[in-house]
């Protein structure tokens, strides 16, 4: 028996998905979800192996307030500042989490058991102000399951490759084109071959790439709306799932090459694609269907948990959903095209919008910090 697999979930559809290759990570994290044994449970029970965060989830997790009290009124008597209060009060979040996976890390020798952390939003267009915070989160966190989430802006790129080079451990988010991905791959393996270079074991370093799903149905759907034709229609709900299974494709392929084969010889980790946005926010969808339609070896599902509950519930698994659609996952996106939809100015547009969200919501954890602090 597995870790993750309690006598209540070794026959549940999260153990299913587990048995087909699939980590099971929560898209969440909150003080009252550690404190409470919720997190410690979600594990028990419904195979969850991991956690991300990112600047939202802290908002609303800041917004409820009170197990976040004591802590406040600490720093508050300190004299600290708003910036300084949300680096403590989130790296504690993401440090007792970690604490909480370490046997899950530990039983699969690093794999999983990961807790991600977003460098502050602001910073995604400027490389070396990332750098710098990938580190300050990875050296005050100090736990070897953490990983630095880094956005895959076109400055995010080389600040994958130089933290990747000190041997610190990355979730690369906000990916959206396969374009874009192959660059991410590359900044990793680059990465790499300069912490070999440094004489760093490369088995301790870990990374998934974290590439956007649902966001890309609800964009590309809405111009299919606007088009009108019947056949535009018909293309609704299956943009992301083609784009999501391509980029599978792309990492098989990337990570079969001489240069990424080399790397694993001395001990290297694949960088394992991760799917993000997996709340299905179309109601004609079913609300597993960025789970199940996107099932194969090796790679991670990150759920918020209505839809984690929504798979535990009736999610049926399937096996592989990948592997043997890469054909029609291009014909998919090949009639988008006919239809006037054009990929590329959407997952640029989506990039844009995703970092301008984060900061939208950094700035809502800043006043609700500021508002405790009573410096609002």
């Amino acid at each position: 028996m597995s870790i993750t697999e309690s006598d209540t979930a070794t026959d549940s559809n999260t153990a299913a998905l587990s048995r087909a290759g699939v980590s099971i990570w929560l898209d969440d994290l909150s003080r009252e979800r550690i404190t409470s044994g919720n997190l410690q449970q979600l594990i028990a029970e419904k195979n969850v192996v991991g956690v991300t965060t990112n600047p939202t989830i802290f908002a609303a997790a800041l917004a409820k307030g009170e197990s976040y009290d004591e802590q406040v009124e600490e720093i508050k008597a300190k004299g600290g500042d708003v910036d300084q209060a949300i680096f403590d009060i989130t790296t504690r979040d993401v440090r007792d989490a970690a604490e909480i996976f370490t046997e899950v890390f530990t039983a699969s020798h690093g794999y999983d058991g990961r807790v991600s952390i977003e460098v502050s939003p602001e910073l995604a267009h400027d490389t070396d102000a990332t750098i710098a915070e990938a580190k300050r989160l990875w050296s005050t966190i100090d736990k070897p399951n953490v990983m630095i989430k880094i956005p895959a802006t076109v400055e995010g790129l080389p600040a994958i490759t130089a933290v990747i080079a000190e041997g610190i451990s990355v979730n690369v988010t906000l990916i959206f084109s396969l374009d874009r991905y192959r660059k991410v791959i590359d900044a990793y393996l680059t990465g790499l071959e300069q912490a070999a270079a440094k004489g760093i074991d490369l088995s301790t370093i870990h990374s998934v790439a974290s590439f956007f799903v649902s966001r890309v149905d609800t964009e590309i759907d809405k111009r299919l709306d606007a088009a009108g034709t019947d056949e535009a229609k018909a293309l609704k709900g299956k943009s992301a799932v083609a784009n999501a299974r391509l980029a599978y494709e792309v990492f098989v392929e990337a990570f079969g090459t001489e240069r990424a084969i080399e790397l694993q010889e001395q001990g290297a980790n694949r960088q394992r694609p991760l799917w993000a946005s997996t709340g299905v926010k179309d109601p004609s969808l079913p609300d597993t269907f960025y789970v199940v339609d996107l099932v194969t070896h090796g790679v991670v599902n990150t759920m918020p948990e209505k839809t984690l509950d929504a798979v535990a519930d009736h999610g049926d698994i399937k096996g592989d959903t990948i592997v043997d659609k890469y054909d029609e996952a291009r014909e998919d996106l090949a009639k988008l095209k006919e239809a006037g939809v054009d990929l590329d100015e959407v997952t640029e547009q989506l990039e844009r919008e995703g970092v301008e969200k984060f900061i939208v919501s950094w700035h809502e954890l800043s006043d609700t910090v500021a508002g405790a602090l009573g410096k609002g």
